[in-house]
């Protein structure tokens, strides 16, 4: 293996803090910084909606086509926010207004497929050698969005540096007509059940799953549930036979950007050995949602997609046993219209004891890490969550589903676990009404003790949830698929 410096491209639909919908994006955001100490050079593809155009820097024009799925595009160079980045530019792509995926009313984009079949191809010309200064050893593909770009490389007959396609959420998959295999630049041959084809369609994360050299997912626990059945969204088969390929690195969170001892969101600072600042959180948390100024009350936070994967319907299903607990519950997401609907009647119902703000609110979020005692994440799946991992950095204890990343980062406050001293939240299954309440007593159980709970707080918090492992796994993972 060589020990030269390794040029790698990241190819992603959003990338924090340029443009940010869900967790990828911080994952992108972190990985160039995370893998700098390992010798590696990370530069990020992405597309130029309106928000990344506004923030670049020192643009350099490096590639130009005039046709690219019906108007002009050209790949340009520059920094963003501090990350170095291509950026391709094609207004009649991405120059729309709001979310990067679907339109003001909440429907896919008709032309999603060619916007991220445009992404990919900019970045397999990235990987051909044809950007002069840099040629990459490593092609790093986030999700369906950038899942052809394996496939792009593969099939075709310029350089092949080592690729490595990263499942984000399996359940998120990039089905697109199979009409549109020529248009997208596509060989008939590959459509095939050992290729493209995916029931009846191109499948764009399917082609990344399939022609990369590497998989990643974002846990270990989440990269064996994915080769299951009940786990694999239909592409459990395909993961098995690429097993030896597949591998699980747990996310981690950005510990500049979460901490409590220097988080200007917060209306004070705290650390694990001073946790007075958590006080003023708490207040704050209960004057933003209506609950009752009561400093004893066991607070329960949420800061989630509202969503039948998350479990909300499950919470919704043991509000019950929160309020039999005499607990409060502060509820911050957004989602299905029934979820929200639902959500926003318990508050109605519930005055001082539930409050719910709809839309996500970056400050408010922190407060209610920094704010409240438990944070509720019941997922049914779950490939990592960051939410977790932000309660632990913030001495909010979490509570879990037995799944995915949520298993692999919280260590459960079973007896054995209280002996040791290593419990750091609390985890549950099945995801039911009757797990979530079992898991809600066992919470107000523990709360009963607060020397306990106060320990069981501070070891959360010297919990490493930062990149530094994780970037170290990457940077391995990366040395060892490129060919010397």
């Amino acid at each position: 293996m060589s020990m030269r410096p390794l040029l790698a491209l990241s190819i992603c639909s959003e990338v924090f803090p340029l443009i940010k919908t869900g967790g990828l994006a911080d994952v992108t955001g972190a990985l160039p910084a995370a893998l700098r100490p390992h010798g590696i050079t990370l530069r990020t593809l992405v597309p130029g909606y309106p928000a990344v155009m506004a923030r670049l820097a020192g643009a350099e024009r490096v590639l130009e086509d005039p046709n690219v799925f019906g108007g002009a595009a050209r790949l340009i160079a520059g920094t963003a926010a501090g990350l170095d980045v291509f950026v391709l530019d094609a207004p009649h792509l991405y120059a729309r207004p709001g979310n990067p995926y679907v339109d003001t009313l909440g429907q896919d984009w008709p032309d999603n497929a060619q916007r991220f079949a445009a992404l990919a191809q900019a970045g397999a010309v990235i990987a051909g050698g044809m950007v002069g200064g840099f040629v990459p050893d490593v092609v790093h593909a986030h999700d369906w969005q950038a899942g052809l770009a394996p496939a792009y490389i593969a099939l075709s007959e310029g350089r092949k540096p080592a690729t490595v396609m990263t499942v984000h959420n399996l359940a998120f998959q990039g089905q697109v007509p199979s009409s549109l295999l020529a248009s997208l630049r596509l060989p008939a041959s590959a459509y095939t059940p050992d290729g493209l084809e995916y029931y009846g369609a191109i499948g764009m994360l399917k082609a990344g799953l399939r022609y990369a050299d590497r998989i990643t997912t974002v846990s270990p626990s989440y990269a064996a549930e994915i080769c299951t059945p009940e786990g694999g969204m239909g592409m459990d088969g395909l993961l098995r036979a690429r097993a030896h390929r597949l591998s699980g690195i747990l996310n981690g969170i950005d510990t500049k950007v979460w901490d409590p001892a220097r988080d200007a969101l917060l209306p004070a600072p705290f650390s694990a050995g001073d946790l007075a600042g958590r006080g003023l959180s708490r207040a704050a948390v209960q004057a933003h949602f209506g609950l009752q100024p009561d400093s004893a009350a066991l607070l329960f936070g949420v800061v989630s997609r509202l969503t039948h994967q998350k479990g909300m319907d499950v919470l919704l299903e043991s509000l019950d046993a929160i309020l039999g607990a005499g607990a409060q519950l502060a509820v911050l997401g957004a989602g299905d219209v029934a979820l929200q609907e639902a959500f926003l009647l318990a508050a109605t119902r519930y005055p001082g004891r539930v409050g719910v703000r709809l839309g996500y609110d970056e400050a408010l979020a922190h407060r209610i890490q920094a704010g409240c005692d438990a944070i509720l994440v019941p997922s049914r799946f779950e490939p990592c969550g960051l939410t977790q991992l932000c309660a632990l950095r913030y001495g909010a204890v979490p509570v879990v589903s037995r799944v995915g990343g949520l298993a692999d980062s919280v260590i459960d406050a079973n007896e054995a676990a209280l002996a040791a001293d290593v419990a750091t939240g609390v985890q549950f299954w099945p995801v039911t009404p009757a797990g979530l309440r079992a898991a809600i007593a066992r919470v107000a159980s523990l709360w009963a003790d607060r020397a306990a709970w106060g320990r069981m707080q501070a070891r959360g918090m010297a919990f490493d949830v930062s990149w530094a492992a994780p970037g170290k796994r990457y940077a391995a993972l990366f040395k060892e698929a490129v060919p010397f």
